[in-house]
């Protein structure tokens, strides 16, 4: 686009120092004779060459308009495709049954939820972005297993007998999948419960707690939500609010130098069951891990249509 603009704005400069060379210039033939030209005399029209560039417009409309049906078809697809039922009700109950205010600003990727307990502040954080650096990693695994030609197991160079899914590497030897390990009779219930466990396996989203209390700082939790629990990676203590969640440059100093506590996994597993309880009666429970993952389903899938009807309408 950019080589093409610049060369519709060079060929009209071109054309007028060409049209110089060729017609006579009146200042040269007042130096040669010592013409006079009269005033009522008209000037010469210079004479500049034409480029229409109609044809390459006509190429950007097409890809516009093909991009813009293209963006109102994904609009109309996503829109077609409706949530799930019990979904959207799980959704419903939890939002209103349950202590927490939902904070959730169309356009941005966090969803915050506030509550009170006595005089605790609690905020839970979380974000769509968990779903989606989830999803790159998967297709990087999957890759990497397609990718990988070693059998474990077999030795180099040797084939087995009785392998169905077989086919040679670069290295001779024949992949064999697992379940050609397996007796044929017992397959069919292998994949049943390897079915029902993909199917009951949800995705981890990172939670950011803080409980705040007037004059004594601050509990700040790391935490993961996936299948109904929370996996508590650290809780610190911080004297002050602002040094949980720092602002500026000076808060993010002062936080470093502090002594927060050690990683979550090296306390005595009874005060880490006890830690767990103490959050349980603030409602970080089995209830809210469930729910957080069904939310940022929910929001990405919100997002993705608004991402796509900005796009059309910047476009249009």
């Amino acid at each position: 686009m950019l080589a093409l603009r610049s060369f519709a704005r060079s060929v009209p400069r071109v054309a007028r120092i060409s049209s110089r060379a060729v017609r006579p210039q009146p200042s040269l033939l007042r130096q040669a004779v010592g013409f006079q030209q009269p005033s009522w005399m008209p000037t010469a029209p210079r004479l500049t060459a034409s480029f229409h560039i109609s044809a390459v417009r006509r190429q950007e409309s097409e890809v516009q308009e093909e991009l813009v049906a293209k963006l109102q078809s994904e609009i109309l697809l996503e829109e077609d495709m409706k949530e799930d039922e019990d979904l959207s009700a799980n959704i419903k109950e939890y939002l209103e049954s349950s202590p927490f205010q939902i904070e959730d600003k169309p356009g941005q990727q966090d969803v915050v939820l506030t509550r009170t307990f006595g005089d605790e502040k609690i905020r839970v954080t979380f974000t769509t972005a968990d779903l989606n650096s989830m999803q790159e990693t998967e297709d990087m695994e999957d890759d990497a297993m397609y990718d990988n030609d070693s059998i474990e197991g077999q030795s180099g160079g040797a084939n087995t007998k009785g392998a169905i899914n077989q086919g040679n590497t670069r290295d001779g030897n024949f992949r064999i999948a697992p379940e050609d390990r397996v007796a044929p009779a017992d397959r069919e219930e292998l994949d049943d419960e390897y079915d029902e466990d993909l199917h009951e396996q949800g995705f981890p989203v990172r939670a950011s707690i803080r409980i705040e209390r007037p004059g004594k700082g601050s509990l700040a939790i790391e935490a993961t939500a996936q299948d109904g629990d929370f996996v508590i990676e650290d809780l610190a203590h911080f004297p002050s609010a602002e040094l949980a969640d720092p602002q500026t440059a000076e808060q993010n100093w002062a936080r470093q130098a502090l002594y927060t506590g050690p990683p979550f996994a090296n306390l005595d597993e009874d005060l880490q069951i006890l830690l767990e309880k103490y959050l349980e009666e603030r409602g970080i429970n089995t209830r809210l891990a469930l729910f957080i993952p069904d939310y940022v389903d929910h929001k990405e899938q919100k997002e993705y249509v608004r991402w796509l009807k900005s796009v059309k309408k910047f476009v249009e």
